[in-house]
């Protein structure tokens, strides 16, 4: 039984099956979003049942218990399908159903298995936590120091307590420029907000209309800084930010990637699988 679910296990033609039935799944569970059908229901009780089989498989093919559960692609396989077999009739509220449906969604993400260049970049992903963890600290310590400056600087009136020629001034600036969109609250109005407001100048979205309306706020005496410091404030935020902390991310997953790739070519190397292409001596 063993040796014939390690053939099983390692048949290109089985992998290629289960591939298509992880594709079939797939959409199917986009199909679900348009309306239930019993042919649906019927097709996805089928694949759950290949999909259980597969994990029976390896599990019997695997060299020891041990060795199955230390993969986390087998943890993670095993969990969606253990998932799966969870019947909704058990929650009575309607959230805990909810997250359940949610998480059997997540069986889209086995097609992250289906190739070894997907394999790798989640290897790389995952290698390079440690170092996002830090360039998202040192984010964030930049963010929340110009969070607080902008609150200082840029927070406008609270037009509940402001009367007068001060409350009418404030209704001319919500006319002649409204906060983007209307809704919205004041942009430096609180700590969060300001952080929120830097991040969506980070993605480009806008920030030049929070420059603008902060000229206009300027001009009509709601905040008492200059057009330049305003200025200054919004381009150094979005080049300090733009081109500068996100390029530390992305360095830092291009050294993991380069990383992985050499420990792969080691270890091919040291496999006899990486065959380098050699020129002919003339």
């Amino acid at each position: 039984m063993k040796d014939f679910c390690r053939k099983l296990a390692n048949s290109s033609r089985f992998e290629l099956f289960i591939v298509f039935v992880i594709i079939v799944n797939s959409v199917l569970i986009g199909v679900e979003t348009y309306g239930l059908h019993h042919w649906i229901h019927v097709t996805q009780t089928v694949i759950l049942g290949i999909f259980s089989f597969e994990i029976i498989v390896r599990f019997i093919a695997a060299d020891s218990v041990k060795s199955f559960f230390k993969s986390g692609w087998n943890l993670f396989d095993l969990f969606l399908v253990l998932v799966s077999y969870i019947p909704e009739s058990l929650f009575e509220n309607s959230s805990s159903v909810m997250v359940l449906r949610v998480l059997r969604v997540f069986r889209v993400l086995r097609l992250l298995r289906t190739s070894g260049e997907i394999k790798l970049i989640i290897s790389v992903l995952i290698k390079s936590f440690s170092a996002l963890f830090y360039n998202g600290l040192f984010f964030f310590i930049f963010m929340y120091l110009f969070a607080i400056m902008g609150v200082s600087l840029f927070r406008l009136p609270d037009p509940a307590n402001i009367t007068g020629d001060e409350l009418s001034r404030y209704e001319q600036l919500m006319r002649e420029a409204p906060h983007s969109p209307e809704i919205s609250p004041d942009p430096y109005g609180s700590l969060g907000e300001a952080m929120f407001t830097l991040f969506r100048a980070l993605t480009g979205e806008d920030w030049t209309d929070l420059r603008y309306n902060l000229v206009r706020a300027s001009q009509l005496g709601l905040v008492n800084v200059s057009t330049l410091t305003i200025t200054a404030f919004h381009v150094v935020w979005f080049i300090l930010s733009a081109f500068l902390l996100l390029n530390l991310v992305v360095g830092a997953i291009v050294n993991n990637y380069q990383i992985i790739m050499e420990q792969t070519k080691q270890k091919e190397e040291h496999e006899g699988r990486y065959n380098p292409v050699i020129p002919d001596k003339e």
